[in-house]
């Protein structure tokens, strides 16, 4: 069941504090400890927070999409990242917004695609070539998963597997249904190969 995906998800624990200050001179006194500004918004009210920049790392410096336990003034809230702003110069993490999970609110999020099974073109000696790593889609908390499976077994040689080939009955997919996501394109030997068969069959001919 979707419910039971979603808390299997995998979550990290983000424990903050409340701003009482959110000028630019406190602001700037935060990232000079260490401490990384963030807010939370999507639920009742905008709750502002600050936390150590090592608890937001695996989170920001990965892939994989994950679900945010945020923990302020004695509150958790269940949320996804939307935002990241970095230092221009120094490249170091700024800022941090995330959305708060309410059960009735869908919300919008870029999941990870998963591509599963051994193609056929590639059996045949071609190569699978990944275009997207994400689908953008539209759904509720409860639908959310970690990762997007798209099985590419049966394709073949010069095919490729498209945005509306994925089935998704719990979300709206908000990429262009024509998009194409994977393709089986033919290697430099293989086309040598196919080239130099086709020279053959000529000179019988």
């Amino acid at each position: 069941m979707p419910l039971k995906n979603f808390l299997k998800m995998k979550t990290i624990t983000i424990e903050g504090n409340l701003r009482t200050g959110t000028g630019k001179k406190a602001t700037h006194t935060l990232r000079s400890q260490g401490q990384v500004p963030g807010v939370i918004y999507g639920g009742a009210q905008d709750v502002i927070f600050y936390a150590a920049a090592s608890a937001f790392k695996s989170l920001v410096y990965t892939d994989e999409f994950m679900l945010a336990e945020i923990i302020v003034g004695g509150q958790t809230y269940r949320c996804i990242m939307k935002d990241l702003q970095f230092d221009k110069v120094s490249d170091a993490l700024n800022h941090v917004d995330f959305l708060e999970l309410v059960g009735d609110r869908p919300v919008i999020a870029n999941l990870p695609l998963k591509y599963i099974g051994s193609a056929a073109g590639v059996k045949a000696g071609g190569r699978l070539v990944v275009k997207m790593k994400t689908l953008k889609v539209k759904t509720l908390p409860e639908f959310l998963l970690e990762a997007i499976e798209v099985d590419v077994t049966n394709l073949d040689l010069n095919e490729n597997v498209r945005v509306e080939d994925v089935d998704l009955p719990n979300m709206e997919v908000l990429n262009s249904p024509r998009i194409p996501m994977a393709s089986i394109v033919m290697t430099r030997q293989l086309k040598q190969e196919e080239a130099a068969a086709a020279k053959d069959e000529k000179k019988k001919k």
